[in-house]
């Protein structure tokens, strides 16, 4: 005949923060690049984990804080500024495409794209914000005036290409080969970082005013 389990034959729940956060990050990744930023729940994203509204709130406190800790690209780039003979722009590229062409296609970079027409305010604080914590790595990496005079332009060129490619999947970005696209991605960027200046500083006609005269 079964007997009562002991408080001691129970089985007892495992606490540990770090797997659950790790959980909470995989579940928003996947919510945010389905149902974009606007549409994706806290509520949702604690069921995919298996966790508590409660606990979500407890390990990222807002909705916007949760979305910005499942963004790859502030690690991705953290990563880019360790000693390499590849070329930056190389390692830019190949960055890139390697977190957007992923099988798993979570990237919230084009969750953040995507939710650009459901919410623009919120896509906007976030894609600010997302620029934001990665400055003072582009700052090291490539110097004040690029960072006010090139990244923007650059910032720009990722937007554009996930759009095209990754968003409405149409046009000849979309169907560019993986390689061809890497390949096209860092001629892009080099240009943008380093074309009118020397070793990747800027030259003194990068910092000539145009007047009337220059028109």
């Amino acid at each position: 005949m079964p007997t009562a389990e002991t408080p001691s034959d129970r089985p007892r729940r495992v606490r540990d923060p770090e797997l659950h956060r790790r959980a909470i990050l995989d579940a928003a990744a996947r919510a945010f690049a389905e149902r974009g930023y606007s549409r994706a729940t806290l509520r949702d994203i604690a069921r995919r984990a298996g966790v508590t509204h409660g606990l979500v709130l407890r390990h990222f406190g807002s909705k916007e804080n949760l979305f910005l800790a499942a963004v790859p690209g502030t690690r991705s780039v953290d990563e880019l500024a360790e000693d390499s003979p590849e070329p930056l722009p190389a390692r830019i590229a190949r960055e890139y495409v390697r977190r957007l062409e992923a099988p798993e296609g979570t990237d919230t970079f084009v969750a953040l794209v995507r939710s650009a027409a459901q919410d623009e305010r919120a896509a906007g604080e976030l894609y600010v914000a997302m620029q934001e914590r990665t400055k003072a790595t582009y700052r090291r990496l490539l110097g004040e005036h690029a960072l006010e005079h090139r990244l923007p332009f650059l910032a720009a060129l990722f937007v554009g290409v996930t759009f095209s490619r990754y968003v409405i999947r149409a046009g000849d970005l979309a169907e560019m080969s993986v390689e061809r696209l890497t390949v096209d991605l860092t001629a892009s960027i080099h240009a943008l970082l380093y074309e009118g200046s020397e070793a990747g500083r800027p030259t003194a006609a990068a910092h000539k005013e145009v007047g009337p005269d220059s028109l």
